[in-house]
């Protein structure tokens, strides 16, 4: 199981940058979604790599020849 990370940069003026590392797809939104809700106001999200990864998991028959 991959790590996951959250990060957490608090700006002098007081915005707090968060930063998820280690989930695929949108599942950070859900994962963030009371922490952001006790913060305050979401002004600006911008989607990692991650966010963009689909994981699936697909099963192929193994072929094998005996020679």
């Amino acid at each position: 199981m991959p790590q996951r990370t959250l990060r957490f940069r608090i700006r002098p003026d007081g915005r707090v940058e968060e930063r998820v590392e280690g989930i695929e797809g949108e599942a950070c939104l859900g994962l963030t979604e009371r922490l952001e809700s006790s913060l305050g106001s979401v002004e600006r999200r911008e989607a990692t790599s991650e966010a963009y990864t689909n994981r699936t998991e697909q099963s192929q028959p193994l072929s094998v020849e005996h020679l």
